[in-house]
């Protein structure tokens, strides 16, 4: 029997791949930018290539996992005000199966409980616009978001003198949530959390 590979084994093979395809040892050749001959031979493609050739190669893992139901699920951990918190989320690069899916879900009040926690008496701002624009919000405003969600994820961006915390609530697909591609089905709303006065640069 073949070696079935561990999320994590994924992860590393992916990370390398991505290497490959930037330095130009991958370029999927038969691509071209605009489809038209006399236009494509004016326009540097190697770019497209090298992102073309990483996307393929991604597809086929995300298939690879589906067809042996490997989790896309890595587990964080985030300390905040002296209190942590230790939660699942669906790797950037890999696909979130149904059970993982339901693995976020029941996580989701962990997570909100921490969240409310640590964002006493900060600022909340809902990002709109593909996060280009902020509109303060209250937490009330964040309860009723979540009750229309299915799971959460959570970001930090900390140095000594500034804090912001980002709360993701999605809902259906984690990897399609994250672009707003999947919309209707598939989706995210961001909540940045910053000191009274600040506002938020993540």
């Amino acid at each position: 029997m073949s070696k079935v590979y561990t999320t994590e084994e994924l992860i590393q093979i992916l990370a390398a791949e991505r290497q490959a395809c930037l330095k130009g040892e991958r370029l999927k050749l038969e691509v071209t930018v605009s489809g038209n001959p006399v236009i494509d031979q004016f326009i540097r493609t190697e770019g497209f290539q090298k992102f073309t050739a990483y996307q393929d190669f991604k597809a086929a893992i995300h298939n690879y996992q589906r067809e042996h139901h490997i989790s896309g699920i890595v587990w964080r951990e985030m300390t905040v005000k002296g209190k942590t918190l230790r939660y699942p989320e669906v790797d950037t690069e890999l696909v979130g199966l149904t059970s993982d899916i339901a693995i976020l879900q029941s996580a989701k009040n962990s997570i909100l409980n921490f969240w409310y926690e640590v964002t006493i008496d900060m600022d909340l701002h809902l990002s709109f616009n593909n996060s280009k624009q902020y509109q303060q919000i209250t937490t009330p405003d964040v309860e009723r978001i979540a009750q229309r969600t299915e799971w959460a994820s959570l970001w930090k961006w900390q140095n000594p003198n500034f804090l912001e915390m980002i709360l993701q609530l999605g809902w259906g697909n984690p990897e399609e949530a994250r672009y707003k591609r999947g919309r209707p089905h598939s989706g995210s709303e961001y909540i940045h959390a910053v000191n009274p006065g600040n506002l938020p640069i993540g």
